[in-house]
């Protein structure tokens, strides 16, 4: 089989159907690939809407199981050990894909058989108006946005792939490892980091990842995102889960992250500046709370 296209679901049965059905109304032959559910303990009605698309989509091959670890690495990691397909696509459950999603996935993988990974555009699509502190760096942050254009090229700069909108040959896992645990969702927690790990293990393995400008999703953000209490939560969680991520690499690599951490300082001061000059200072201070936020993350204050 060729792909094996893996979503990892909590409580999402607001948009899992509609994230199912975008896979399973692509253009692409239903032999070539199948969609692995991994239901993470919901307590919705995400089982029913499941076994409703399976009814509605009786050609797509799909494969339904529950994890009882709780956190997406547990969740992820279940899918990549179920799945049969040669590439992994990891699609978020509250999303949906481009048109032409899994045709440009696969041209992709056939004509570099040497790229071992690959992502692509995250358009967050907000379901109430965006608050004017909203920037493009808090874009990011908030909606997961990511655009590099419009051609195929790799990733630099220690930039990676969106965890929620990623595809690997399957041997990645079998080479480096699967999620590491401690790190991701878990829940409602808002630890994350996990997608990173896996790209840092990558990079120094000297594998290439790309960015495939036609392997786009449309991410969805409902207004419980856009508060306060969910930026200041996520922003610390941000922090808390690099020093994680990086003392488990060694003392060297938190140490470093602390540095960058102080680089960052710098470059938002001047954002701060910058959008101040631009009649916006609500966006520069967001920056500064943002920075706030992680830096007490970081240092487990």
């Amino acid at each position: 089989m060729r792909f094996s296209v893996i979503f990892c679901t909590y409580n999402r049965e607001k948009y899992i159907y509609n994230a199912m059905k975008s896979i399973a109304e692509q253009k692409f032959p239903y032999q070539d690939y199948e969609i692995v559910l991994v239901n993470n303990n919901s307590t919705d009605s995400t089982e029913d809407i499941c076994t409703r698309f399976q009814k509605d989509y009786p050609q797509v091959n799909f494969r339904y199981f529950v994890e009882t670890n709780q956190g997406l690495s547990y969740a992820r990691n279940r899918g990549v050990e179920e799945s049969q397909g040669e590439i992994l696509v990891f699609v978020d459950d509250d999303a949906t894909v481009f048109d032409n999603y899994l045709p440009a996935i696969d041209s992709f993988f056939e004509q570099y058989p040497q790229v071992k990974a690959c992502g692509g555009p995250i358009q967050p699509v907000y379901e109430v108006e965006k608050p004017s502190w909203l920037s493009h760096y808090t874009e990011q942050l908030i909606g997961g946005a990511l655009y590099e254009g419009d051609q195929i090229k790799p990733f630099k700069s220690g930039k990676y792939p969106g965890g929620g909108n990623s595809a690997f040959r399957k041997e990645i896992f079998e080479k480096y490892g699967l999620f590491n645990v401690e790190l991701g969702r878990k829940g409602t927690g808002l630890i994350g980091a996990e997608e990173k790990d896996l790209y840092d293990r990558l990079t120094r393995g000297r594998e290439l990842f790309y960015y495939l400008p036609q392997m786009g999703i449309y991410h969805y953000i409902p207004s419980k995102k856009l508060t306060e209490s969910h930026f200041r939560e996520l922003t610390y969680s941000i922090g808390k889960s690099e020093r994680i991520r990086t003392k488990a690499v060694s003392p060297e690599a938190y140490r470093g992250r602390i540095l960058s951490e102080i680089k960052k300082w710098i470059g938002s001061v001047v954002l701060f500046s910058y959008y101040t000059l631009l009649l916006s200072p609500n966006k520069g201070w967001k920056l500064l709370q943002f920075r706030w936020y992680v830096t007490k993350g970081m240092l487990g204050k």
